[in-house]
Order: structure tokens, then sequence, then C-alpha cells
């Protein structure tokens, strides 16, 4: 009699610890920079190296922890290593602010580009196979005959998800030009960029965050109307 093999279970990644997340990548930068980059401590140059390896250390070890990689934090991570680049070499201030609004202003960009493209990002950021039933919601858009309709709302949503990160790019840029203003090197400098990251949560994340959240309502509300489903039928129970 043969034996019967199961087919090898694969586990969904980890979900990523939210405030592991804000720790590493606001807290503990934040109180090095703006605590601890005085010459007595640890000066800032080496402040400033010591605060940027934690939200790096934190990429390379969530990647290895949840086999998963995105272009969001891997565009993050760049923007980390820019930051760095600029405070190492002493450059001008000015192009931390540059830097600042070049970053949610290269994804507010590439949002609208993609959606000329056979792989919009609005449906990397909201189309998720870990979140939604694309399986399902699919098979009903094609029986409601409703994928013309679906796709204008796809179309409206990633308008909706690129006016959230130009909201951020000017509202980084105009952050980073009334903080950062000391020479770059200086403790005053190092400081400045402790105070901004500790703002840009309050001041520019959560206002981006409310367009994404009533973004999502969108679609999610049409994709309801159009399917037929129900919310319980299109969500993934975590």
């Amino acid at each position: 009699m043969s034996e019967v093999t199961t087919p090898p279970q694969t586990t969904p990644p980890k979900k990523e610890n939210l405030w592991i997340n804000l720790l590493l990548n606001v807290v503990v930068p934040t109180l090095i920079l703006t605590k601890l980059s005085k010459e007595e401590y640890l000066g800032p140059t080496l402040a400033l190296i010591i605060a940027l390896a934690f939200p790096i250390g934190y990429g390379i070890w969530d990647y290895f922890t949840r086999r998963k990689w995105n272009f969001l934090s891997g565009l993050g991570m760049a923007g980390v290593l820019l930051t760095g680049g600029i405070s190492l070499l002493e450059l001008d201030p000015k192009y931390i602010a540059i830097k600042e609004a070049a970053v949610p202003g290269i994804l507010a960009l590439a949002t609208l580009i993609s959606n000329y493209t056979r792989y919009p990002l609005v449906k990397t950021i909201m189309l998720n196979d870990s979140v939604l039933k694309m399986e399902a919601i699919n098979q009903a858009l094609q029986e409601q005959n409703t994928r013309a309709d679906f796709d204008r709302v796809l179309t409206i949503a990633s308008y909706l998800v690129a006016s959230s990160f130009l909201l951020s790019s000017v509202l980084n840029y105009v952050l980073a030009k009334m903080i950062v203003v000391s020479a770059p090197g200086s403790v005053e400098y190092t400081q400045e960029l402790g105070k901004m990251t500790a703002l840009s949560y309050p001041v520019i994340v959560l206002p981006g965050m409310l367009i994404l959240m009533g973004s999502m309502f969108y679609l999610f509300r049409n994709i309801t109307r159009l399917t037929k489903l129900s919310l319980d039928e299109i969500l993934i129970q975590q």
C-alpha cells in the first residue's frame, strides 16, 4: 500500500510589528540625534551614523525575518541612505529638503505613470493577495460584467493615492526647510535632523495616511458594489 504524502504547508509571512517599527525608525534615532549628538557624548558625526544604522538595520532584519520585500520599504531605505550621504558629505542643507520632497514625489509620479502600464502601482499598494480574495473578486467582476467599471474605480483610487504622496512631498519640503538650517557636521544640524524625524509622523505621515484610508474605503465600497459580494467575502480573515 503506497504511502499518502501531504503537500508541504506554506506559512504566510509574519506581520510587521508596528511598535517595533516606530521604535527603531523614529523613537531611537530621534533620541540619539537630539540627546547624544553633543561633543561630550557621541558627537554629531558618530551620533548620525548610529542613528541611521537603526532604520537600515531594521529594514534588513525585517526582510530576513518576514522574507518579504516591497518597493515602498526599499524606497524608504534609499531615503535613509541619501540622508546619511548628504549629511556625512556635509552638503548644503537645501539638499535635505530636496531629498525629503523627492522620495514621495517620485512615488506620486510613479503611481500616475503606472496607470498607463500593465502593472498600476495602486494594485501593489491596495489590491494585495494577503488582504483581499482577488480570485473571488475577479470572478465576480466577470460574472457581473463590471470589469470596465472597476478599472475606472481603480484609476480614481490611483489619483487619490498619488495626491497623498504629493501632499507628503510638499509637507516634507516645508518641514525640512523650516527645521534643518544649520551647517552639516554641527551639533545643531544633527539635532535638527532628529527634530525633523520626530515631527514627520504627526505632521506628514498622519495626513497622508488619512487620504490613503479614504482611498481604501472608496475602493472597498466600490468592490462590494460592483461584485455584489460582502466585505466578509472579499477580505481574507486574519
